[in-house]
Parts: C-alpha cells; sequence; structure tokens
C-alpha cells in the first residue's frame, strides 16, 4: 500500500469514531441538551461490546450490546439533566466519572481477552481496485456508516417537521411547549440517539479499531468529540471536516515514520490537540459564528411552570 492511501485509509479508520460520537452529541444539542458524560459513555460501551463479543463469539451481538448500553447510560443522564432538571454540567461530569470507575472495574477479567476471528473488511471487487481500492474502499462497514450518517442527520434536522421540531425545543423550549411539544420527551429522544450513536463509536473502536480492552481506551475522544461539534458549529458536515482533520493528524506520524522522516513523537501525540484548541480559540474570536449556529437555550434545564 503507497503512503498516500495508508494515511487516507488510517485516517479514515482513526476519525470514525470520533464522527459518529459528534453526530449523536450534535442533534442532542440542538434539542438543547448538553451532555459532558460522552467519555464515561463511549468507555461503558467499549466494555459491554468487548464483554459481549468474547462471551458470544459474535461481533453482531457486541455492537448491538455497546449501543444498548449507550443508550442506557444517555437515559440515566436524562433521568438527572431532563427528569430532575438538575445541572447539565455537573450532571455530565457524574456521569463521566462513573462510566470511568465502573468501567475499568468490571473490565479487568477481560484484559488480554482474544477477540473471535472475523471476516475481511472491505467491499468486494471495489477493494481491489489499485489505490483506490485500498485507500475507500477497504474499511469496515461502520467507515461507510459514519459517512451516509452526514447527509442523513442534515437532511433530518433541517428538512424534515420531526427535526424541525428538535431545534425548535433548543432555541426555544417554552414556545416549543407552547405549541403542544413535550420538551422532556423530545430532548430524552435526541440523547437515546446521541446515546446509539457514541455506543457505536466505543465500541468500533475496542473491537475494530484497537481492537483490545484497556482501562481509559478512549483516551480523551469523547472530550474531543465535544470540541468537535463546537468546531463544525453544529453543522454535520462541518463536524465531519473536523473529525478527518483530526484524524489524519493523529494519523500523520505513523505515516511520516514509514517513508523515513523523523518527527518527535511528542510533537505528534500534542499537534491534533492543540491544533483542536487553536481553532476553538480563532472560533471564539468571532462569537458571530457560534450564535448563528449554537442553540439559544443550551445546557439550560427546562422548567415550564
Amino acid at each position: 500500500m503507497s503512503v498516500a492511501a495508508s494515511l487516507i485509509a488510517t485516517t479514515m479508520n482513526a476519525s470514525t469514531p470520533l464522527l459518529l460520537a459528534a453526530l449523536g452529541i450534535l442533534v442532542a444539542e440542538r434539542s438543547g441538551v448538553l451532555n459532558l458524560g460522552v467519555e464515561g459513555i463511549m468507555l461503558m460501551a467499549a466494555i459491554a461490546g468487548y464483554m459481549a463479543t468474547v462471551e458470544t463469539g459474535s461481533f453482531a451481538v457486541g455492537f448491538i450490546a455497546a449501543v444498548a448500553v449507550g443508550i442506557l447510560f444517555a437515559l440515566f443522564f436524562a433521568i438527572f439533566a431532563v427528569g430532575l432538571r438538575a445541572n447539565q454540567q455537573a450532571s455530565g461530569l457524574g456521569v463521566a466519572i462513573f462510566g470511568g470507575g465502573l468501567s475499568a472495574y468490571i473490565g479487568i477479567p477481560y484484559q488480554g481477552a482474544v477477540l473471535p476471528e472475523r471476516a475481511a473488511d472491505g467491499i468486494p471487487f471495489l477493494d481491489q481496485i489499485p489505490l483506490l481500492g485500498q485507500a475507500f474502499f477497504s474499511q469496515h462497514w461502520i467507515v461507510y456508516l459514519s459517512l451516509l450518517m452526514i447527509p442523513a442527520v442534515w437532511y433530518f434536522l433541517f428538512r424534515t417537521r420531526p427535526g424541525l421540531v428538535v431545534r425548535a425545543v433548543g432555541e426555544s423550549p417554552f414556545s416549543a411547549n407552547a405549541l403542544g411539544y413535550s420538551v422532556p420527551m423530545i430532548r430524552c429522544a435526541t440523547l437515546a440517539f446521541s446515546g446509539a450513536c457514541i455506543g457505536l463509536s466505543g465500541a468500533y473502536l475496542s473491537l475494530i479499531y484497537t481492537p483490545l480492552w484497556v482501562e481509559g481506551m478512549i483516551a480523551g475522544r469523547g472530550w474531543i468529540a465535544l470540541a468537535l461539534v463546537t468546531f463544525g458549529t453544529w453543522r454535520p458536515f462541518r463536524v465531519f471536516l473536523g473529525a478527518y482533520l483530526f484524524g489524519g493528524m493523529t494519523m500523520l506520524q505513523m505515516n511520516l515514520q514509514s517513508i523515513g522522516i523523523s518527527v518527535p513523537t511528542q510533537f505528534i501525540s500534542m499537534a491534533p490537540y492543540a491544533a483542536t484548541i487553536i481553532v476553538l480559540a480563532l472560533i471564539s474570536r468571532n462569537p458571530t459564528w457560534i450564535r448563528l449556529n449554537m442553540p439559544a437555550s443550551l445546557g439550560k434545564p427546562f422548567n415550564p411552570h
């Protein structure tokens, strides 16, 4: 595989979990809910998927288990943030800490556990095309699912009536409530979708990308996914660009070393995070970029009384 094809293929692989999680977060934030528990939910989904796959020998069961756990923990967060109208930031941090600790505990017996063999990745015939096949068509099906979700999420939010309702709840929950829409139910529904995406992201990391279970293996990707939504100013296609920029910079080190270019490991490891901070700082200098798209009620509990 050429260096260019390798860089493209590894970038797609590394960017997929970020993109999946960020798209789920985007939908939830469009309804006005800020969930800082993403890191903990991803960890719980990662270990749930790994456990289910090891015990059953089925990757399908593993992905289903991870999605179910992602939804469960997202709704657990919803009990506090939506049902009890607790502070969303504090509730999210609590879920992140709880998920991190619980995943570390229940994952102890599975450290070093061996996953079953799985079928080769890629699209038959297309993955045999020189250069293009290796770069674009040799990926796991979840990579292509994540790419299809970009226009799907955009279409849902900006071209359908339910998407309009979600955005209305995020902009003015009191107006949406006055029109007869159940703000808590809509927010719980978007959180459930968010949890499913985050769960799939966590399972992809532990079953496909790594593939193994190590305590804390999410390594901050949940926080990066949260930042990518702001980076993309709550727009699906911009979130996609941010995820692939971060994934590409993460994979750059390996590909530079393969062609004999020596770059300090510490610098390459730092670069994606530094780039994210710089871009967020630039965006924050122009409040209009954020004001135009940030839901007005983001992070604010809804109390109809």
